[in-house]
Parts: C-alpha cells; structure tokens; sequence
C-alpha cells in the first residue's frame, strides 16, 4: 500500500456484483462459471465478490432441492470454488443449499484464499405467490452461534457473523441473502450495527415489470440506514425459466448513493465494479448519535456476533479509482438533479430571508395588513454574490406580497472599481425595480487613509491589507447606518467559500450583516443558481441576459486598481487559489472530516484530466480545467491553514443566515463549532505522511 494512487491507502476497497451464467441443477459447471468471474475480478483488483444466491445449485430447480445427489455434488462444487480461490485476491460471497442438522438451509458461503472463513443462512423465507422456500429450506432464526461440516471444513454456522479483514481495517462484511432486506428489519441491520461496513445480498429475485426500480430502492435505503456501503447481485442468465425469468441486477450503493449498475438481460456472465469508501462509512458513524443509539437500544449486537478474523493481503497497487467522483460536491452532476438541487437551494435561501423579514417588521399579520414594513439594504457590486443576494431579496419581496421598492440597494464604487462591474450593478437594480442609489466611497476612503497616515492617501501605490479594507470597512459601516437611518436591516452578500478561507473583511466588513443570506452557499453552487433562475425563467428575459453576463466577470474584490501595463484587474483566484479546489477541499473536510491525503488523492482523480466525464449538465467547456498534483497539493496547504488555523474567529461571529447544502455550514450555531486559536499542525503533518512521497 505505497504507492500514492492505491485505493487501499485511502480507505476504499474494490467489490464486485457478480452475475454468472448458470446451468440448472448442474454444480460443476456453476463452480467453473463463479471461478471464472473471480479470476476476472482479481485480474481488475477487486477486493469482494458478491455472487448471487443459491448460484452452485441455481435456484428455480424446485423439488431437486430435496435430492441428496444434487446436494452432495454442491459440496464438492464449494471443494472446488475453495481450492481456486488459494491463488485469488477477491473474499467469494457464493450461494449454496446445505445441509445441517437434518435441515436445508439457504445460505451464502464467504471464501477467501482457499479458506472457508463461514456460512451464512437466510433468515426470511418467502413462501407466497411465486415462492415456495419453505417447502425446501429452514429459516437461519435461532442459529447462532452453531458451526457446520462443508467439504470435509467445519466452519462457523449461522447469522450472527461478519468478518473482518485483519489487515484492511476498514473490511468489516456483513451478508444477508434476498427475502432479508425485504423485512422491516433486516438482518443486515444488525450486521451493521456489530461492525460491519460493507453488506452484501446474494440474491435470485425473478425478474416482473417495475421490481428492479423497487429493488434499488431497497438497497439504497438499506446503505442509508445502515450507513454502509451495500453490494446487490441478483440471478440471470442460466436459470429455468419454466415459470419465472431473470434480469441479473446488479447493484453497488454507499450511503444512499448509487456507485455502480450492471446492465440487465444480458446473455452472457456479467461483472458490475465499484470502489466503495469504507473509511467514509466509518467516519459518518463516528459523526452519526443516531447510529450508536441504535445499536444500544438493539442490545449490543457486537457483543453477540461473532466476528471471523482473515488476513486478505490487499495488493496496495494503484488500479485507478472506480466510482463517480464530482468534481463539484455541492453541484449535482445530472440534469434532472441539478434542477432539483437549485429549486431547493434558491427556495430555502427565499423563505429564509422572507421569515427574517417578517421578524423584522412584526410579524405575518402586520407584513399582511402593511404596517410596520422594516426595508431591506443591500450593496450591490455587480459580482456573483451581491448579484445573487439581490435576487434573492427579489423573490423574497414577491412571496411577501410587497413591492420590490422595500430593498434598498445601493453601489458604492471605490479606487478601483471598474466601469463593467459598476454599470452591470445599475443595469440589474432597475430591472430587478429595487429602489437604488449610489454612494462614492473614496472621498471617505481617502479622509480615512489621511487620518491612518498611511502612504496611499498621499498617491503611494500601497496596495496592502488596510489600503483593501479601508474600502470594505466603509462599504458595511454605510449598510449599518443606512439600515438605521431607513428602518432596516442588512443583508449580507457573503458567501460559504469566502467564509471558509477567511476571505472576508471582519466586524465592519463583508463578514457582517443582520442576516447572511449566502452563508450557507458555496462560491460554485452560486453560480448554477444564477444560471437555474435564467433557465427556470424566474425573471424575464432581459434581466436573465443580464444576469449571464454577470456570470461571465472575472471574480474579484476590485480593491486594488487595475494592473498599470496590462489593465488586469484584482483577481481573487490567482491570490487565493481556484474556488473549484477549495470547495471540494472544504465539502470533503466539512461533511466527511476526511484526512488531507486522502482529499488529496480524491481531488487529483476528479481534477487531473478535463476530458474525463463528470462535468456538472450545462457546464461551459472553455471553463473546464485540468490541475496537476503538485498544484492541487498546493492549494490544499493553504486551505488547511486558512480554514484550521487563521480564519476561525470570523466564523465564531457569524450573523444569522439558512443551512442550505447537504455538503454543510459554518455556523457556530450549526454544523461546525471550533476554536479560533487552534493550529494546523496536524492535517499539514498528516499530508506529509500520506501525501505523494515525491512532494515530501
């Protein structure tokens, strides 16, 4: 597990829903067939294999069940799945019918390099409609703790097993077969609950219109639930077909989220691949009560499973990354998702402030009867974030019932404020129909750089941190007395990637106002919201052309005046770095608390080739960036002490505003509570270790 690039090295493990051709009743043809697909995903690096259930016997075989001549080849069938798994990396989840006890069980078998590690069997039994296990098999209930002779092996026996990797700390698996995760309980919860990450379903499942929607359904509520990753694998090809038929779904689910689909009614075997990231299942638990409530009102079940302990030798080879990795967390990257995610953003971000509103002028009665109207002030640049807070504001206003003319927006254009900027800002004030206004800045700039002594005011180009807030300083002091003076309240611009950098002016500044519309927001999501509320036709036409070209400006602070030879402005992203890095920084750091290598390496996957697929729907092409490792590594330096050690004190002081992402908020209200004094000393350390060993 050295080198960099292995998924191993991050936490992630490689599983697999396997779907082999089956031959009916015939167990040595079915062993070859599983053989195969697992020499096939060993040679791709996969960790675990998930075969489907009862895949040595097949499953639609009836009566035949009950022949002891089938049964006994089935056992020799496992004797040679057993023995070809000794030269194979991947843990074999197979399904076999037992024997035990004089009983027949469903149960699925877990192999690993030549070793039977144990035996699972089914607990919930369908016996209507179609099925008829009952006939043949006994229930797994009440079996713990029990052992069974397979293949002259005599192994732990019953549903009160995981195992765990000893060497991939991470590998907990725990097993249920088909029926189980249609109970109300199923036993994979308790699985869960005993420690395992990874949950595996050997399944049959015949295939009617509109089950494989409710089977996926299952599975990604199950990895939610259980906060696991989960691995589906259902019977295809090869099984009797004299009643029934089969479609071979395969699933690979992590925390709700779908990894991986095979594709259904194929003719031939079928190997579905995903790497799922166990180290994230474990930290959303440790960040999760709810989930160590559960297992205390469950009884403990770690204290009655048992857990089987292997050595699985995980290659640690860097076999690339097999799962989607956006390259924007906060912005979905479908179509249909993405209308969905912005609806709901923009809506939250509306009636929050709309309820602020109502606060503020005395309550829904009075806004109603149109007493007591309190104004909203808003600074307007004819940037994203002041652009997208006045719409807002808009909208706000028409969920309200009241004229647009209750804002107050106002431009106050300083040294270096440009031409393009300043006019966009006029241009969206009056189509938006807000009472507006302009305030020059710099005669009180200048008085204030004469009274500080500092060299500007006297013509020095002395662009420093006081020449810049100076400025913003001014800019919220105007705000705060506006609203005073006009019966108001402030609404800040601000938004969730500036206050994770720090990148904001304290106290009198952008970090200040009555309610942080933004806060919750992230510089990238802002931008497909302006876009979702021209293609949602929020406005008309005019005002949507507008607001694209606004879109279009270069993000800046516009403090310092413009480059003397090259007439460049103020660039925010050539100081601080791409906002695109520091919000995948800050959503895998903030939502997950993922270590900094491992940001590293997920960042380098998303980031390193702009051809790659993955692009959020609709984004512009001559904006898709490409970042070497070097270069990410860099910025990620400089995120981790800006958000760890420098900035911390702005958000402890953070005004009130919505949560709107899943990805999280600052609030010291909220999502994040930290010391304004602390040091990055540990992420930078962690990074050098587990970071490329040529950047150290």
């Amino acid at each position: 597990m050295r080198e960099f690039g292995a998924i191993h090295r991050h936490g992630l493990v490689r599983v697999a829903a396997a779907t082999p051709v089956v031959s009916v009743a015939d167990p040595a043809r079915n062993a070859a067939a599983t053989i195969a697909l697992a020499r096939q995903a060993d040679a791709d690096g996969v960790d675990v294999v998930v075969c489907p259930e009862l895949g040595l016997s097949s499953y639609a075989v009836g009566d035949l069940h009950l022949q002891d001549a089938l049964l006994g080849e089935v056992e020799r069938a496992v004797d040679t799945v057993c023995e070809a798994s000794a030269e194979l990396g991947p843990v074999l989840l197979v399904g076999a019918p037992l024997r035990r006890g004089g009983r027949l069980f469903n149960t699925a078998l877990v192999i690993s390099r030549g070793r039977l590690l144990g035996v699972v069997p089914k607990v919930y039994l369908p016996n209507s409609r179609e099925y008829y296990e009952k006939r043949w098999f006994a229930s797994g209930a009440g079996q713990e703790g029990l052992e069974i002779t397979v293949a002259g092996r005599m192994v732990p026996f019953g549903p009160d097993l995981v195992f765990a990797a000893r060497d991939l700390s991470d590998l907990v698996v725990g097993v249920e077969i088909c029926e189980d995760y249609w109970a109300p309980v199923p036993p994979s919860s308790y699985a869960a609950l005993a420690g395992a990450t990874l949950l595996a379903n050997l399944s049959a499942s015949n295939i009617v219109v509109g089950k494989a929607a409710v089977r996926a359904q299952l599975s990604a509520a199950q990895s939610t639930r259980a906060m696991a990753a989960y691995v589906y694998s259902a019977a295809g090809t090869g099984e009797s077909t004299t009643d029934l038929s089969w479609d071979g779904q395969g699933t690979i689910h992590e925390l709700g989220d779908l990894l991986a689909a095979s594709a259904r009614f194929t003719d031939g075997p079928g190997l579905v691949v995903a790497d799922v990231d166990l180290g994230r299942v474990r930290s959303e638990r440790m960040r999760t009560p709810t989930f160590a409530d559960a297992a205390r009102y469950a009884g403990e079940p770690a204290r009655r499973f048992r857990t089987i302990g292997f050595d699985h030798h995980p290659h640690g080879r860097d076999v690339g990354l097999r799962r989607p990795q956006r390259r924007f967390p906060f912005v979905p990257d479908t179509s249909e998702r993405l209308d969905l995610d912005c609806y709901e953003a923009f809506n939250i971000q509306v009636h929050g402030l709309a309820q602020r509103y109502r606060a503020v002028s005395g309550g829904r009665d009075a806004v109603a009867a149109g007493r007591g109207r309190a104004r909203m002030v808003i600074g307007v640049s004819g940037g994203l974030d002041s652009t997208h807070a006045l719409i807002v504001a808009a909208k706000a206003c028409d969920l309200l019932g009241i004229d647009r003319t209750t804002i107050l927006a106002y431009t106050m254009p300083g040294f270096a404020t440009s031409a393009g900027t300043k006019a966009n800002a006029w241009a969206l004030m009056r189509a938006l129909g807000v009472e507006a206004a302009e305030i020059d800045i710099r005669p009180a700039a200048r008085q204030l750089l004469t009274d500080l002594g500092h060299p500007a005011a006297g013509g020095a180009a002395q662009y420093d941190v006081t020449y810049e807030n100076v400025q913003a300083g001014l800019r919220t002091d105007y705000l705060f007395r506006l609203a005073n003076h006009h019966g108001g309240f402030v609404v800040g611009t601000g938004d969730l990637s500036e206050l994770a950098l720090g990148w904001c002016t304290y106290g009198v500044g952008d970090q200040m106002s009555h309610y942080a519309v933004n806060a919750g927001v992230p510089k990238t999501l802002i931008q497909y919201l302006i876009r979702w509320t021209v293609g949602s036709g929020q406005f008309d036409a005019s005002t949507g052309a507008l607001l694209t070209a606004i879109l279009d400006t270069e993000i800046s602070p516009e403090l310092v005046p413009a480059d003397a030879e090259t007439g460049a402005m103020q660039s925010t992203q050539d100081r601080i770095g791409p906002y695109e890095l520091h919000d995948f920084f800050l959503f895998h750091i903030l939502r997950y608390g993922l270590v900094p290598s491992k940001v590293l390496f997920l960042a380098w996957a998303a980031w390193r080739d702009a051809d790659a697929p993955g692009w959020p729907a609709g984004f512009p092409g001559d904006q898709r960036h490409a970042y070497d490792l070097a270069t990410i590594e860099r910025w990620l330096r400089d995120f981790l002490v800006r958000f760890f050690a420098t900035s911390q004190f702005k958000r402890s002081a953070l005004p009130d505003g919505p949560k709107v992402s899943f990805g999280g908020s600052l609030s010291p209200r909220g999502d994040w509570r930290a010391p304004s004094d602390a040091s990055a000393a540990a992420w930078l350390a962690e990074l050098d270790r587990g970071g490329p060993e040529q950047s150290r």
